[in-house]
Order: C-alpha cells, then structure tokens, then sequence
C-alpha cells in the first residue's frame, strides 16, 4: 500500500487510490494517485520501491 500526505486535509499517511507511477526528468521515480476523497496526492519513491508497487499490483506503471 502506498501512502502520502495529503496537502489539503494536512493528514500523514493517508493510503493513495489508483496510483500510477511516473519517472521523473532526473530519473526518480513519482506515484500520482487520489486518497478516495477527491484529493490528489504525489509522493517520491525510490526504485526499489516503486518495481514492489508494481510488481504487487499496488500501481501502475507510466511510462
């Protein structure tokens, strides 16, 4: 499960919904998602990170 904080509702550790991850320009690795609510939320993740989320059917991949 992939997690962020939600600038709107300033709540830590809200779990993300329909994430997709993205590469950055730089080689990083982005999960773009909504908290259910409504809210979008972002957060960066490292590449270990981001291939488990995929791998586990947590996210998308973006690109």
């Amino acid at each position: 499960m992939l997690t962020a904080y939600c600038m709107k509702t300033k709540e830590k550790n809200v779990p993300m919904q329909d994430a997709v991850i993205t590469k950055t320009a730089r080689g990083g690795y982005m999960a773009q998602g909504h908290d259910g609510k409504g809210n979008k939320m972002t957060t960066m993740l490292s590449e270990a990170s981001a291939q488990q989320a995929i791998k586990d059917g947590v996210a998308k991949q973006g690109w």
